[in-house]
């Protein structure tokens, strides 16, 4: 394995003028802009709350199939960031573009694969949260399932009250009892924007397909992720920043960690690595997932970046304060990174707004990406969009307290 770089220089005090953001974006079957306009709004919200400014306009040529460009003027210093989002949309969606049938098989080998390898137990020792979001979908759509069948049965009881005896009348009742079935079904799948059961058992099931190994097609994806962050570092910006958001958490680790093991560019500018709501050991406490323990491992002693890591007690979906790198088994004696910091959603969003979020569960997963009204030292749009590097910003910064570091994987071996 080739070693990591050559350790950076102690966190630079310049200010950045240029930067480069690439977004990772969790399993989203939307369209990317979707991102841009979200930033937008909540741009323009933490702007009149923090008092500094931020514009957004159409992403500069060259920039990467999908993005923008900000201008911020955030702590008196005038910032030019250009964002890009990472595509895999396309791959979600034909994850997603499933029968029902096939839906429920899915449903039967993920199950098994979290509860046969004892995956599920030991995850829920870590957060009940994205465990009890896991189960969400077997339970629902298991349920959809029975409210089918018992109207199945008694649209055939009906029926067979009324109909005489003939030749193949058992199979006409079975007949009408599959077609009440299968429309109950049907409207429940046409429903799921509301319930989210079908998504989410599409999301589990992409990688319990593989045992927590990557399909083909993502990994291929990475590694074109991989090139385009590649050819960022080798450009004139004062920081290049990764950001992954849920599932493009474990991505983000994976392209980078590669990166790194290759080789970065003579004389890259700071390299920042930012993991927001991460779910990263819904993969790796899985068996096969032996390339991200490798990359996780590798990544948390490299001196060729700074990799913060944000969660929120809050956000029932994700693994908030898991130390992903210890919690995964794998975490090497020169461990430096990440370093794991609280959004505290109680503190940083007002009793009042908070209120109103608190039980919008998918809502909270993406208040990292939104404003906050009583912001503390994590603020997405000063990261993304402000005069310091990532390194500089969190510097001398201490691990949230009750930060959960327990090495409950067995699982541990390293691809």
């Amino acid at each position: 394995m080739a070693s990591t770089t050559a350790p950076t220089a102690a966190p630079t005090t310049a200010p950045v003028r240029r930067r480069r953001v690439f977004y990772i974006p969790g399993y989203d079957p939307i369209h990317p802009r979707r991102y841009r306009e979200l930033y937008r709004k909540e741009g323009r919200d933490q702007a009149a709350i923090s008092g500094y400014e931020i514009a957004l306009e159409p992403k500069a040529p060259g920039a990467g199939a999908y993005g923008w460009t900000v201008r911020g003027r955030i702590e008196g210093t005038a910032v030019e960031t250009h964002i890009e989002v990472l595509v895999w949309s396309d791959i979600v969606r034909k994850s997603m573009g499933h029968s029902i049938p096939a839906t429920y098989w899915q449903l039967l080998f993920t199950a098994w694969a979290y509860i046969g390898s004892g995956a599920l137990w030991r995850l829920m020792r870590l957060r009940k949260g994205p465990t009890i979001a896991a189960l969400y979908p077997v339970i629902f759509l298991i349920l959809e399932a029975l409210i089918g069948l018992g109207l199945g049965w008694a649209a055939a009881r009906l029926l067979a009250w009324g109909l005489p005896e003939f030749p193949g009348r058992g199979l006409v009742l079975l007949a009408v009892g599959a077609a009440v079935l299968g429309a109950v079904l049907e409207r429940f799948r046409k429903a799921d924007g509301k319930v989210f059961a079908y998504y989410l058992m599409h999301d589990y099931a992409l990688n319990a397909r593989e045992g927590g190994a990557n399909p083909p097609a993502l990994e291929a994806r990475m590694a074109e992720f991989g090139a385009t962050i590649r050819t960022a570092l080798t450009e004139d910006w004062d920081e290049v920043l990764v950001v992954g958001h849920s599932s493009g958490a474990h991505l983000g680790v994976s392209i980078l960690a590669d990166l790194i093991r290759a080789g970065l560019p003579q004389g890259h500018p700071p390299l920042g690595f930012l993991t927001l709501g991460q779910v990263v050991p819904m993969v790796s406490f899985l068996p096969r997932a032996g390339r991200l323990r490798a990359d996780l491992r590798d990544l948390s002693r490299s001196d060729a970046l700074c990799w913060v890591d944000v969660t929120a007690p809050g956000d029932g979906c994700a693994f908030a304060l898991c130390d992903p790198v210890a919690v995964s088994g794998v975490a090497p004696p020169d461990r430096k990174w990440p370093l794991v910091v609280s959004a505290a959603f109680t503190q940083t969003l007002s009793p009042e707004r908070w209120a109103e979020l608190r039980w919008r569960f998918f809502r909270l997963h993406f208040q990292y990406l939104c404003a906050f009204d009583r912001p503390g030292d994590y603020d997405y749009f000063r990261i993304t969009a402000g005069p310091q590097t990532l390194a500089a910003r969190y510097a001398g910064r201490p691990p949230s307290p009750g930060r959960i570091t327990a090495p409950l994987n067995p699982y541990t071996e390293c691809a």
